[in-house]
């Protein structure tokens, strides 16, 4: 494919994500099935290419700024409160699950070599960041389940690569060693600490000196790519680094951003993620056509590889559910025997916990890298497919209808001590509190009497909204929606004076630019 065509093929996916995405917010339906299904249609389009997925660049290229989104925004509190948890998803059920996936296809494929047997294990056993996120931001959890599923999307990923590694290289060497693995794994996963923890500590560095908006936010964007690849030169887990790169730039954003650089770059960052993340599934679908003619067509997939694919994608989705339910009866015991920092999730949450396994691009990324003497690869490419559609198009479809059903509790020991209008009521008075020291001059005259007096009602606006945290939230909701038709009637009355000539273009930008920042201030007030 000439370069040129391949650019208008990426241009044209483009936007046909936009056209997908739209229709699939209409119809309510979970973007990334709809992406899927899109792109598995437009692989059979006559005349459209074949598209073939370097694995490699995959992973180097989408998973390092998908992870660090996920990493970013994740609260560093819950997450260290709940690393337990999260480690007994991410690895210890990476772990099970490739035992379970390895144990059923053995007995499927009695002449299947155990270490090929490990290397599926691998490949379908860590549930994937980009369809957890996808998924996950459409719905609405308790704070301990969006803690767990969000912490382990972040890990699991390391362990599923490093098994993957082990099982690949013991199928190639005829040799393997539990101990070396293990001391391999750990290193991998301290290395990747040391040389993300790095990365963002120069990121904080380097950002206090740029001085320049648009520099700062270019540094940023780089820093997610730096870490992968940095980890993989060194050969530590560059996923881990990606994260702890992520969780430290996350955490210290807040005091090395501007506020122009914070809205500019989260901005940029959004759409950017959208296009990767909404591309990531379109490629998922049109690799289908190439899967396909690689094993031989639909045929011999139904003929040969029918029965034992579904049995191992069974395998896959009960191997989770028998993990998290086993895991919360252990904690349930433990809890009545007086351990009490044992805390079991319970049935209901388990079972959403349980439905949340969505596989996605780094399964398909790691099957396409099998090697080509690998035994029985076409039959673990074609589960590594059928995994990812049962995963997104099943589970990530349903997952809204099963958390609407079992009605997960809140935690109350995950709510912090403050909520929303507490801790801003809190802001309010720390500003006035510094407005009254400046509003008065030397020799005590208040000089600014009415930035004085905005502030003074602002620090007390919430006693106006008196009743029940609903009543209070609609009462407000009303207040700013009366902000935000202000803002659009001024922002009307600015277009009609720049078009009748009153006005010129740089007055035009510059109260249209006010308007902005007093519509998007009343737009997250409003919630």
């Amino acid at each position: 494919m000439h370069p040129t065509a391949g650019f208008e093929l990426i241009i044209a996916m483009f936007l046909v994500v936009v056209g997908l995405h739209y229709f699939a917010q209409r119809l309510s339906l979970p973007p990334a099935a709809a992406l899927i299904v899109g792109g598995g249609a437009l692989a059979f389009v006559p005349g459209l290419p074949g598209i073939e997925i370097d694995p490699e660049l995959v992973l180097v290229l989408f998973l390092p700024p998908l992870l660090m989104d996920g990493a970013w925004f994740t609260a560093i509190a819950p997450f260290r409160r709940h690393v337990a948890g999260i480690l007994s998803l991410a690895v210890g059920a990476v772990f099970f699950t490739t035992a379970v996936v390895a144990v059923v296809a053995k007995l499927l494929l009695p002449d299947l070599p155990w270490a090929a047997c490990v290397a599926l294990g691998a490949i379908l056993s860590p549930p994937d960041a980009v369809s957890a996120r996808a998924v996950l931001q459409r719905v609405r959890l308790p704070r301990r389940l969006s803690t767990l599923l969000e912490g382990e999307s972040l890990l699991n990923d390391a362990a599923g690569l490093v098994l993957f590694r082990f099982a690949v290289a013991a199928v190639l060497t005829g040799t393997f060693s539990l101990g070396a693995a293990t001391g391999s794994f750990f290193m991998l996963v301290l290395g990747g600490i040391a040389v993300g923890a790095g990365i963002g500590a120069l990121w904080v560095l380097l950002l206090r000196r740029l001085g320049d908006d648009t520099l700062m936010i270019a540094a940023t964007v780089l820093v997610c790519w730096s870490a992968y690849i940095a980890g993989e030169l060194l050969h530590v887990s560059g996923v881990i680094a990606v994260v702890t790169a992520g969780l430290t730039c996350g955490w210290y954003q807040h005091v090395v951003f501007s506020a122009s650089v914070r809205i500019r770059a989260f901005a940029f960052w959004e759409v950017l993620v959208f296009l990767l993340e909404a591309a990531v599934f379109t490629l998922i679908g049109l690799s289908l056509r190439g899967l396909l003619d690689r094993v031989g067509g639909v045929g011999v997939v139904i003929d040969t590889m029918a029965a034992p694919v579904i049995l191992i994608v069974a395998a896959v989705i009960l191997a989770r559910f028998v993990w998290i339910f086993g895991a919360d009866a252990i904690l349930s015991v433990l809890r009545r025997l007086g351990w009490k920092n044992a805390r079991p999730l319970g049935p209901r949450a388990a079972l959403v916990m349980s439905w949340a396994g969505m596989r996605g691009v780094v399964t398909l990324a790691v099957a396409l890298s099998l090697p080509e003497t690998m035994p029985a690869r076409d039959l673990m490419l074609v589960t590594a497919f059928a995994v990812i559609l049962v995963t997104v198009l099943v589970q990530g479809t349903s997952l809204g209808w099963v958390i609407r059903r079992a009605k997960p509790a809140e935690d109350p020991g995950s709510l912090p001590p403050l909520d929303l209008y507490a801790a801003e009521s809190a802001m309010f008075r720390a500003q006035l509190t510094a407005v009254e020291r400046e509003a008065y001059d030397a020799d005590g005259r208040l000089v600014h009497a009415q930035l004085l007096r905005r502030y003074q009602t602002r620090a007390t606006a919430g006693d106006a909204f008196a009743g029940t945290a609903e009543e209070r939230t609609l009462a407000i909701a009303s207040h700013f929606d009366v902000i935000i038709a202000a803002v659009k009637a001024g922002r009307d009355h600015m277009v009609e004076l720049h078009r009748t000539g009153r006005i010129d273009d740089e007055t035009l930008h510059d109260l249209e630019h006010d308007l902005d920042l007093e519509e998007l201030a009343a737009t997250a007030a409003k919630g």
